[in-house]
């Protein structure tokens, strides 16, 4: 990186300095514990001289035994795919005007996770809903091990609440869906044919200005055999979309490729996992209480409002676990 010419392909580049920043993601905390359990040792061999030193024992235990616990859940990344930033998608489903603004939400929530992660979020493709809230978004998610993480996000989200566009103040049940797939370098071979993919272009809604409503720059990219459907709009040119939209398509293609391989060894050990884009994976309740609580895992939070302000680290961590013990 400190070579002159080092910025001279701006893509390369990029991807040297993520490649720094994962490795540095395992081997920072890994120096860490290797150098408070050498300082541990010594405060357990002074503690018999020195009362003082047995005092702080415990707190260095405890720091030890959480970085280790931090490196094992690390261990755990280790799919084809898990070191890549994310590509994370979310729409409005059944519930109406409260499916949309609870879609809103959950792009705010996992907004606020990647910032609490020292993570970036660049917006893709969002399409507003007139009244409140979005009918759908898109955003890349980068960082180290940003999939790996949020992998487990691909899946429905219901909501329980007293609905505020209800006058009535009854409780209204929404549903949002995520989907979660890897960007994937250039490198990667996806075998996608052309004749396969068809192409649509529209007019970018919502905010852009006057040259984005007026213009078709707006691409859509439809992969007939799968049936996977990604879009674009966020560019004001239409070039930028579409080259964006393929993005996401190699993405998805790459992804599905991936639950194949997983699928194929679940089923070695019996474990089928029920992880698909149409299954309900969490259940969020604002009414009668507040909790929320993981389909698969069990993980429970019960306070809401920490949830929606990005602390899902829990909820991740319980499914890294969870993929771990049941297969």
């Amino acid at each position: 990186m400190a070579d002159a010419s080092f910025w001279d392909n701006q893509e390369a580049a990029q991807e040297s300095v993520m490649e720094r920043k994962k490795l540095l993601a395992l081997l920072d905390p890994l120096n860490e514990t290797i150098r408070i359990s050498g300082d541990l040792q010594t405060m357990l061999e002074m503690a018999s001289e020195d009362a003082s030193f047995a005092a702080e024992v415990p707190g260095e235990s405890d720091r030890l035994e959480k970085l280790i616990e931090g490196l094992e859940l690390k261990a755990l990344l280790g799919g084809t795919h898990d070191g890549c930033d994310a590509i994370l998608s979310i729409n409005a489903r059944d519930g109406g005007t409260d499916a949309n603004d609870w879609a809103e939400m959950l792009l705010r929530m996992y907004s606020a996770w990647a910032q609490k992660n020292d993570l970036k979020v660049e917006l893709v493709d969002r399409n507003d809903n007139e009244e409140a809230g979005i009918n759908s978004a898109t955003v890349t998610i980068r960082g180290p091990f940003a999939y790996g993480y949020l992998k487990s996000e691909t899946g429905i989200h219901r909501l329980v609440r007293i609905s505020p566009f209800n006058a009535e103040g009854k409780r209204q049940t929404s549903f949002a869906a995520v989907d979660v797939s890897p960007e994937i370098s250039e490198s990667v071979e996806v075998e996608i044919d052309e004749k396969d993919v068809r192409q649509d272009t529209y007019r970018a809604s919502g905010a852009g200005g006057q040259h984005v409503n007026k213009t078709d720059s707006a691409v859509r990219l439809t992969h007939v055999p799968t049936g996977i459907v990604v879009q674009c709009q966020n560019e004001r040119s239409q070039h930028k979309n579409r080259a964006t939209a393929w993005k996401m398509l190699r993405s998805r293609m790459a992804r599905q490729e991936e639950e194949k391989r997983e699928q194929e060894q679940a089923a070695k050990y019996k474990t089928q996992a029920k992880v698909g884009f149409g299954s309900q994976i969490r259940n969020y309740f604002q009414h009668p209480d507040q909790r929320i609580k993981d389909a698969r895992t069990g993980h429970l939070a019960t306070n809401f409002q920490n949830v929606m302000d990005g602390d899902i680290q829990g909820f991740l961590d319980a499914f890294l676990q969870w993929r771990a013990t049941s297969r």
